[in-house]
């Protein structure tokens, strides 16, 4: 008899001892690159008309991948800024939030994808 509850145990114990998440999970997040025409298009779209695009727009148009490749520095510069301060952007509204211009930072990072 008192074999029984000593099997029955081990067995409970190794049953359990299969069941517990031993692996660790080893794989790297996916890092997604960002592109112009998938996510940063529409965000100058949203944030940056009419003063910046044509025929309205009476500032440097950025309107074009190739426009806002070749002024990424300055415009990370600018939208980075608080509202006063000289060169803030955008001029007369409230400041981009983190992730808005954490989409210029990393699509910067990512190496300015057009596709």
């Amino acid at each position: 008899m008192k074999k029984i509850p000593v099997l029955l145990l081990i067995a409970t114990v190794s049953f359990f001892q299969y069941c517990a998440s031993s692996k660790k999970n080893t794989t790297a997040p996916v890092h997604v690159s960002l592109t112009y025409a998938a996510n940063v298009q529409s965000t100058v779209q949203a944030n940056c008309s009419p003063c910046h695009m044509p025929p309205k727009g009476s500032k440097k148009p950025l309107d074009t991948y190739a426009a806002v490749k070749d002024n990424i520095g300055d415009i990370i510069t600018r939208i980075k800024l608080n509202p006063g301060e000289r060169g803030f952007m955008p001029f007369k509204h409230e400041k981009l939030s983190d992730s808005v211009i954490n989409i210029f930072v990393q699509w910067n990072t990512d190496g300015l994808l057009e596709k």
